[in-house]
């Protein structure tokens, strides 16, 4: 199931086109291994016909094109019809992350509920881009004929909340106080790949948090295997091996962390971290060597 499940994100990963359901969709397989796609994915068709369906009644009463008219009809679509909203009260509830759970209980973290709105924009034929914002993921939707402007952007974690630069001066204020200044490009447009890897670690975070460490460990080897060159989540892969007694596993991969690290410059902390690792390995070539 391992291999079929890092496959089928992979896959999703290198897919034509932008399309994020398909990936998030073989990351919840991690919580639910049997999780049929097909019926997902086409509830997301069918919530993007709706969706452009709510723009093109906006419009003909309107007679209002602009790109707000249709960000206004996809939010009351999402938000007051469909009632998606942020689960603030089991904010770490790891089905939060799983876009099935997300789409059945219509609730979620930032980024799951990101990908529904962006999914769902796409379908209908409105550009939604994420937007991998320090703590916080956001939207935005570029604004026709209005260059140097980083477009709307959009919280649906707090129902399709439009933001203004002060705003998210402010977000990024509440999420990560001083640790990083605020600048524009903090609102460019994510790729998929940056988008994948930040719902894997989310997820990550949590299962290591929870002990849940077999978890944790099928959530590096997907980041280990759309990002290879991930020393650190080899190096995790390798600490979470340890934890999991497997020690072939780990005595591997930590191992070949520390000859790989050791070809780049450290600080004091790396060499401080290098230095634990260095006690893990011989730890387990002691193992290695009682059982022979």
């Amino acid at each position: 199931m391992r291999t079929d499940l890092v496959d089928a994100l992979v896959a999703a990963s290198n897919a034509p086109g932008t399309g994020l359901a398909r990936a998030a969709l073989a990351i919840a397989r991690i919580e639910y291994p049997k999780l049929d796609p097909e019926p997902y994915v086409g509830k997301l068709d069918a919530m993007g016909a709706a969706a452009r369906r709510a723009i093109d009644e906006d419009i003909e009463a309107t007679g209002n094109t602009s790109t707000l008219t249709c960000i206004r009809a996809v939010n009351s679509y999402l938000f007051d019809q469909q009632q998606f909203a942020g689960n603030r009260d089991k904010y770490e509830d790891p089905r939060n992350s799983c876009l099935n759970e997300v789409l059945d209980r219509r609730m979620g973290i930032p980024i799951t509920l990101s990908v529904v709105y962006m999914e769902v924009a796409r379908r209908a034929g409105i550009l939604v881009d994420g937007v991998n914002f320090p703590g916080h993921f956001l939207v935005r939707c570029p604004e026709v004929n209005k260059r140097g402007s980083s477009g709307l952007i959009i919280d649906p974690f707090h129902g399709g909340a439009l933001l203004s630069e002060h705003d998210c001066r402010l977000l990024l204020q509440r999420h990560v106080g001083s640790e990083v200044a605020f600048d524009k490009s903090l609102l460019a447009p994510a790729t998929r790949h940056q988008i994948i890897v930040r719902m894997l670690l989310n997820l990550k975070r949590l299962y290591v948090h929870m002990r849940s460490f077999p978890q944790a460990r099928l959530v590096t080897e997907m980041l280990i295997a759309i990002t290879p060159s991930a020393l650190s989540e080899l190096r995790d892969r390798g600490l979470l091996a340890y934890h999991l007694n497997d020690v072939t596993g780990a005595l591997r991969d930590l191992q070949t962390y520390l000859k790989l690290a050791s070809m780049s410059e450290m600080d004091k902390d790396t060499r401080n971290e290098h230095e634990q690792i260095w006690e893990h390995v011989k730890t387990l070539r002691r193992r290695v060597a009682a059982l022979n």
